[in-house]
Parts: structure tokens; sequence; C-alpha cells
């Protein structure tokens, strides 16, 4: 099957960025760094001003962790969708020289942890987020400061982040917590499946089981019988909406339909992923891949062709052809596509599955990290999270036993 490129026109402006050319000047509220001399932290509040941190927050991405997912106008399209009345707190380490060096998106919320009434400070993420982590030059040096910094605010009482990878920075602020006595707690969360791709689709091919490799053929002799199949690829422009819409009904056609969890069930998540689509074509990163049977779509991913590597946000298929699998054949497609266009590394993101096992064992673990006050109502919480709770829960499922 031929790839069918669809290199859309893109617009003259980025619709994002016009949406916040209007909005007042507001000044950055600085506090010190305790026990730095080099580098010192500030806090953004204003949505405003951090706005205007795109460019150098984006610098430091690419020259740090450079992942779709710390870059600004990801954090900045998540803020908008799923917390836009929610207390922004962007911690920002710079150096002597004003030079951004280190960024940790926080939010302050109240809430309450197993019916006790809490204070958090969270990361900007959720579960459409796939990953979170604190971009900087020097990780280690950053969340010291970040820690000093936040260890004399008095106005929190847990912090956690979400879905942090193995290796990730925000880990050093993890750590610095723990060595000054903080009751910490880490919690694996998933483990996301990714493949090492080899120069050739033919090494590819010979990597995956005999009786895997024979179902795919049989499976698209199958799908074949049924019409003209063609694979098409979209990277943005003024058709981009219309193209989304058609994955999004896919998507909803399913059983994420049927429970509700569908993209388009939700207008939080549907201005997510259509905002973000905008953002990632404006910068030259999105792809969008269709499986057509006689131009009906028939298997769809959204995903991010970034630098050396395919991020897979979502993949959707229509069930009225689970015989055929269309999902798998459209993954076969997209592998090759990927290995042709020199792509290191295809990440599927998000939970182990089953059918994204039959293309890799490699797994990276994510995990949730908590710090909690080293106060006596800190203190408290973390012996109700993460031992009263355990404790309770193990008692219960003996009960029953």
């Amino acid at each position: 099957m031929k790839v069918v490129e669809q290199p859309l026109p893109l617009p003259a402006l980025n619709p994002i960025e016009e949406r916040y050319v209007t909005l007042p000047d507001v000044e950055l509220l600085p506090v010190e760094a305790a026990g730095s001399a080099s580098m010192r932290v500030t806090e953004v509040r204003e949505r405003a001003e951090f706005i205007r941190l795109a460019p150098e927050w984006d610098t430091l991405v690419r020259e740090t962790c450079d992942e779709p997912f710390y870059r600004h106008e990801f954090i900045r399209t998540w803020v908008d969708n799923f917390a836009p009345r929610a207390r922004l707190r962007a911690l920002l380490a710079r150096d002597g020289a004003g030079q951004l060096v280190g960024a940790l998106p926080l939010l302050e919320e109240r809430g309450r942890m197993l019916g006790a009434p809490v204070r958090r400070l969270v990361s900007t993420s959720n579960d459409h987020s796939c990953r979170f982590d604190l971009p900087a030059r020097d990780g280690e040096a950053a969340s010291r400061v970040f820690f000093e910094h936040l260890a004399t605010d008095k106005s929190w009482n847990v912090l956690c982040l979400t879905d942090v990878p193995e290796g990730g920075n925000a880990w050093h602020l993890f750590r610095a917590a723990e060595r000054a006595g903080y009751p910490v707690e880490a919690w694996e969360s998933l483990r996301s499946p990714y493949i090492t791709l080899p120069a050739t689709a033919e090494e590819m091919q010979a990597r995956l089981p005999s009786k895997f490799r024979a179902n795919l053929r049989r499976r698209r002799r199958k799908l074949e019988e049924k019409g003209h199949v063609t694979v098409e690829r979209v990277t943005g422009g003024i058709e981009l909406q219309g193209k989304l819409e058609e994955g999004y009904a896919l998507e909803r056609s399913g059983w994420k339909g049927a429970g509700g969890t569908a993209i388009s069930q939700s207008a939080q998540t549907w201005g997510f992923y259509s905002e973000l689509a905008r953002a990632a074509a404006y910068g030259g990163y999105l792809s969008l891949y269709f499986m057509r049977v006689d131009g009906e779509p028939v298997a769809f991913q959204y995903g991010f062709a970034y630098g050396d590597k395919y991020y897979l946000l979502k993949p959707a298929y229509s069930e009225a052809y689970s015989e055929c699998s269309p999902g798998q054949l459209l993954m076969d497609e997209v592998l090759q596509e990927c290995i042709r266009r020199g792509v290191r590394e295809f990440d599927f993101l998000g939970p182990d599955m089953s059918w994204k096992r039959d293309w890799t064992d490699d797994t990276r673990p994510h995990t949730w990290l908590y710090i909690f006050r080293d106060s006596n109502y800190g203190k408290m919480l973390y012996e109700a999270r993460f031992k009263w709770a355990i404790l309770a829960k193990r008692l219960i499922t003996r009960w029953h036993k």
C-alpha cells in the first residue's frame, strides 16, 4: 500500500498565537531561592506572563529534554482546556545572567485526601498529557533551588507530579525532598511500550514473530477483498479540522463512544486535541494517519513526528472491520513510513496493552511522585494516604475472603 501524502497548506497566521495578542501586561512575581548564589527562582502566576515565556521556554526544552509534552504550546493548551480557572504557579530558575535554566509548571488547588482537607500543588498534567517532567539545563541544581523555594512556602500540604518518566529531572526534586526528611512516596503508574526502529522495514519485519506476520498478511488480504485500500498522512492545513472530525467520529463509533470517553464527547478533550493539532501543525510535527477502504476511514492515528521520534497519542479503528484488524494494519504501514523517513523510535505512549506488545517487549516506566510537607499535618496526610488506607484495604479484602 502506498501512503498518499496530503501536505495541506498552512494558514498564514498561527490561530493559537492569535488568541493571545491582546492580553494585558502583568508584572512577574520574584521570589529569591534560599541557599543559591548562582540561581534564583521566580514564579509566574498570571496567564499573560506565562504566554510571553513561550520563546525562551521552548529554547530550554529544545536544548535539554526535547519532547513535545514539555513544550510551551502543549502545556498552554492543556491549561486552557483542562484547568482554565486553576491557579497557575510556574516556577522558573534563572542563572546570574537572567537566562532561563529550569522550569516547573504547577497548579495550586484545594481538595480532600481521604476526607481530610488538603492544599495541593500538582503538575499541569493528566491522562491526556502522556508524561510530565521538569525541563532544566542542570536537573539536579534546578531541582535543588525549586525545593528550597517550595520549602519556604507554607501554603501547600502535598506536591504531586504525575507520570514522570524514568530518569526524568523531576526525580531530582523528589530526592532533594527525601534527603531533607520530607515524607515522600513514588507510585509506578504505567509502562509505555516503545520500539527502537531499525534501518530498514525488512529488519523490522524480521523482528516480528512469524505467526504475527502471517496474521498481518492474511488480514490485509481480507481487507483488500472489501475494497480499494489506501493510507493517507495529513500534516495540517485549512482542511485540518475536518480531518480531525473524521478521526474523532471513528473513535466515537467504537467502545470509547459507548463508554463516554471518546475525544468528541467532552468539550475539554475536543478542545485540547483540536487546538493541540493546530499548534503541532504550525510547528511542523503533526502527523495524522488514515487507512481507508474505498474512501471510508477504517483506522486512524493522531500522532506527532517530532525530531527523530514518532509519538502515538490516539489510535482508533472501525469495529465493523475488526476481523481485519485495521488498527494493526495501519500500525504496520506507519512503522514502515517512519523507517523510510529516518525515525529512530516509535513511542506508543500510555499504558501497556496486549496489542502494543505484538510489536515490542520494551517498555518505559512512568511514576507519580508525591512530596508531603514536613509538618505534623503533612506527615498525617502521608500516613493516611500510604499506610492507613493500604492497611484498611488489606483488612477489608481479608474480611471479605
